[in-house]
């Protein structure tokens, strides 16, 4: 039988970070060490005094049952309180809080719950995948706008909602900025409420590395401006702050009503957080500031080994502020070798130098000659993987 998939599957493009993993895989399966810098998937351990919580819930038969879908009630008190401490921003744990199965799954049933065919959303680009192809997913069309953290940018979203018809309903932001590290003050924040206010439009923040920051830099949370709350929600996760990725544990706060919106949809697609998680997440905020702190300095420091060596290799890059990632430019001698596209020239690089970095043309066509790469190996890996680039590159 011929299986006939959704339009929604159709208007998606190949997905060239599955053709990535794949080649990683079979190069591994083959013998190879792969240095993989590819995700932002934290390798170091989470805090552990959060483990032993979970080791002791776990043992508890009443967390194996159905939890709740919008989180526990003192899972989403601490969120709230945690905002208030980093951030000064109050926040109402019972209708402004909800937790998610990651900041990806909560964003993408927000889209979800917000959009529908004829629908538009504002994206930069070049912008993390989730944030244009959960917008396709709905049905609605994603608008993307060149990229940038100062008020051009915000004029080339403002060019959108004042010439569209009908108007986008939505604007997505992420800072710090996956993949390029891109970062903004505070009063980035403050025009951008200005613009909603003005344009009434819908704001999703995406502040999934807004704790992992460098050189004295603190990230702000869009929720800081006054009315922000009225316009918007933000994202954040336990993912990166506190190595716990594989845990799946996050949360969109803000606007009551989209909020509300987001836990009428998992109400109806989800049970929820594992509650043995949830319970170990409680700890994690309470009394994990001094491990956050000391992971950002081993970021730090493989930042700095980073940039160093591939500015050795001749290539462009920026240490950044904050993120998991460095952002760099590829010297256009060493994509020429590849036919000029950084996808090839990624998957070069995993098959000769037995490194996996990702191509920016998978974030938007204007990542097209950059390539993004994760803080997550140790400095021994980071400087093999040097020179094995430069074996093969130069």
């Amino acid at each position: 039988m011929q299986i006939e998939v959704a339009n929604r599957i159709q208007r998606l493009p190949p997905y060239v970070l599955g053709k990535l993993k794949q080649m990683i895989y079979e190069r591994r399966r083959a013998g190879a060490d792969v240095i993989d810098m590819n995700m932002g998937n934290p390798s170091d351990a989470p805090p552990e005094a959060v483990v032993d919580k979970l080791r002791e819930a776990v043992l508890d038969p009443r967390n194996s049952r159905y939890s709740v879908s919008a989180g526990v009630y003192n899972l989403r008190r601490d969120m709230a309180l945690k905002y208030r401490r980093k951030w000064g921003v109050e926040l109402d744990p019972a209708t402004e809080v909800i937790a998610t199965i990651g900041s990806k799954e909560g964003f993408s049933h927000l889209c979800l719950a917000l959009l529908e065919p004829g629908d538009t959303a504002v994206v930069g680009n070049p912008a993390f995948q989730i944030h244009t192809y959960a917008v396709i997913l709905t049905g609605a069309s994603a608008i993307a706008v060149p990229l940038g953290n100062d008020e051009a940018f915000l004029r080339r979203i403002e060019d959108k909602l004042e010439q569209m018809t009908p108007k986008p309903k939505v604007v997505i932001l992420n800072y710090p900025h996956n993949p390029t590290a891109m970062t903004v003050e505070l009063s980035f924040f403050d025009k951008v409420v200005r613009m909603a206010d003005k344009h009434q439009v819908m704001i999703i923040h995406d502040f999934a590395y807004g704790e992992t920051c460098f050189d004295g830099y603190k990230a702000p949370s869009f929720l800081q401006v006054d009315g922000a709350k009225q316009f918007g929600v933000e994202f954040s996760t336990l993912s990166k702050p506190y190595n716990m990725a594989g845990w799946r544990i996050g949360f969109c706060a803000g606007h009551p009503e989209m909020v509300k919106s987001l836990a009428t949809i998992k109400g109806y697609y989800d049970y929820g957080i594992f509650q043995a998680v949830q319970i170990a997440a409680i700890i994690a905020m309470r009394e994990g500031d001094a491990h956050i702190e000391r992971q950002a300095r081993v970021y730090e420091k493989r930042r700095d080994l980073l940039v160093s060596g591939l500015r050795k290799l001749g290539w462009d890059v920026e240490p950044p502020r904050a993120s998991m990632f460095v952002w760099a430019k590829v010297k256009p001698e060493h994509l020429a070798l590849y036919s000029g596209k950084t996808s090839d020239f990624c998957l070069a690089m995993v098959d000769q130098a037995e490194v996996a970095i990702t191509p920016g043309s998978a974030f938007g066509d204007l990542g097209e000659g950059y390539v993004r790469m994760a803080l997550v190996e140790n400095e021994q890996r980071i400087r093999q993987a040097l020179r094995q680039l430069a074996k093969v590159l130069n």
